[in-house]
């Protein structure tokens, strides 16, 4: 009877995985066809389909909410830090050659290939797709199998064929269609990149859990730090087919896993007290915080270009959607160099963000002798970015740095102003640190609270309270391709206007 238990469990988890893949690929796909021969980002439709799949299965009886029945979505669902330490590595890469005076140098081992597989999809683009999910999953397997992750699934014991599978799947899935230029080479190169990916994430596993008792950083700080700082040393590396595939097919897939979790609990999510406080916060925040910093970039700095506005405010946010269509190259090829860049400098305020939210999590409450400190040192160097911006004249290096300072400066300023106001609202902490993740789309503060750092229910809750403003998307994604349509200007009359209507639903949902 066991063999028969235990044959049986095997072919239900590799059923699973298929499955996954399947649901997963077909989303970004479909996603994809319908932005085709526009300048607009899949991940705005990524959403709308990725809630309403958890929700139909849910709601057809197939699952419960949290899909507890799909352990490979659930797992897939949890790799927001691998698929943003390809990112991060480019970023310390770009930091390198800004402070160094290099001219950032182009691809040159890889050309992809143009033939069209599906509609709004390349060949090359959808291998890496496919490596991308296993990748992915095949690393987190194996982070899971090293750290000794045991959730009490029968899943647990197929971490080592889940890790096998992606990982040889990863390998051998190659465009043959692409030009490259050294086919030995680039393969040995992505066995390197996924080696290191799961050591880097092992090893920040554990010095997160050896400073916990001091400070309550979570993983993915850690994991930013290693990846930037190898980054640096590495700065000539070229790219092999992990980071490329991370960086093109990475936080879709996270995100598109993420969503069917989400909406599997929209029926359960609003039947709890307060959530619609939640909810109504993250919504309108998302039009505050990213159409206010869009304002400020357009109006006192002078940077009305999407090279500036996108990897700006993907940086300034921690914003997932906007780096996820920036990294994979939708807002153009300027916007791809620079939101590395961008996203890795705000990582530095993190220690101020987690270790004051550990601190508060600690008293009960927000400490806000700390945020009112940190909210006005995000005005003095959002103040200073704006007169290095004025001054850049259109120069790279000085865009890039005056982008760097804001990032930093508006992220605590989205971060800490946001606590504030909810702690003034009298919204509890766990409720209020999830409306304000969702309403910038954090995605540092959302892989925290996935982790467990403000309580199991906020765990559980957060994929569908951070997937809600992703509504919102079609509006910020409507905006940047109106921007990429219009030689890279932003209508600047309607980015104020949302951010009016912003600010208006803000304090309404603080009422």
């Amino acid at each position: 009877m066991d063999f028969v238990y235990d044959n049986f469990a095997i072919v239900h988890i590799l059923n699973q995985y298929w499955l996954t893949l399947l649901l997963v690929i077909s989303m970004v796909l479909i996603s994809r066809t319908f932005v085709a021969g526009t300048r607009y980002s899949p991940i705005l439709i990524i959403v709308i389909f990725g809630l309403l799949m958890g929700y139909i299965m849910v709601g057809t009886g197939l699952a419960t909410p949290g899909l507890p029945q799909f352990p490979m979505i659930e797992l897939t669902s949890r790799v927001t830090v691998t698929a943003l330490m390809a990112s991060f590595f480019v970023g310390g890469q770009e930091i390198r050659k800004i402070f160094a005076n290099e001219k950032i140098s182009p691809e040159e081992m890889v050309v992809p290939s143009s033939k069209e597989l599906f509609l709004g999809t390349k060949a090359t683009q959808f291998m890496f797709l496919i490596r991308g999910f296993f990748i992915l999953t095949g690393i987190e397997a194996f982070r899971r199998l090293f750290i000794g992750h045991n959730s009490g699934l029968s899943l647990d014991q197929f971490y080592p064929l889940i890790g096998y599978i992606g990982l040889v799947a990863s390998v051998i899935l190659i465009d043959h269609r692409a030009q490259i230029t050294n086919k030995a080479l680039y393969i040995r190169k992505g066995i390197i990149e996924t080696a290191v990916i799961v050591l880097l994430l092992f090893v920040a596993y554990h010095i997160s859990g050896w400073v916990r008792p001091v400070i309550a950083l979570p993983e993915i700080f850690f994991a930013m730090i290693l990846s930037v700082g190898l980054g640096m040393i590495m700065v000539r590396w070229q790219f092999g087919p992990t980071i490329r595939s991370l960086l093109f097919a990475g936080i879709p897939i996270v995100l598109a896993a993420n969503f069917m979790v989400g909406g599997s609990r929209i029926a359960e999510a609003f039947q709890l007290s307060g959530m619609t406080d939640v909810l109504s916060f993250g919504f309108f925040g998302q039009l505050l915080w990213m159409f206010g910093g869009l304002s400020i970039l357009i109006w006192f700095g002078f940077a009305n270009h999407i090279r500036n506005l996108a990897p700006g405010m993907a940086g300034a946010l921690s914003h997932s959607g906007l780096t996820g269509a920036c990294t994979a190259g939708d807002l153009g090829k300027e916007a791809a160099i620079r939101a590395p860049i961008m996203i890795n400098i705000p990582f530095i305020g993190h220690i101020f963000v987690f270790s004051i939210l550990a601190a508060s999590a600690t008293a009960g409450h927000l400490i806000l002798s700390y945020t009112l400190i940190i909210v006005a040192a995000g005005v003095v160097l959002t103040y200073y970015a704006m007169k290095m911006m004025r001054q850049a004249g259109g120069r790279d290096n000085q865009e890039i740095r005056g982008l760097m300072v804001f990032s930093l400066g508006w992220q605590l300023i989205a971060v800490f102003g946001g606590l504030f106001l909810l702690d003034i609202s009298g919204m509890a902490l766990a409720d209020a640190v999830m409306a304000n993740a969702s309403a910038i789309s954090h995605f540092g503060l959302f892989a925290a609270i996935q982790e467990g750092m403000f309580g199991a229910e906020a765990a559980g809750m957060i994929a569908f309270v951070f997937a809600m403003p992703f509504l919102v998307h079609p509006l910020v994604f409507g905006i940047f391709g109106k921007a990429a349509e219009n030689e890279g200007v932003m209508p600047a009359r309607i980015v104020y206007g949302l951010t009016l209507i912003g600010l208006l639903g803000v304090i309404y949902a603080m009422i």
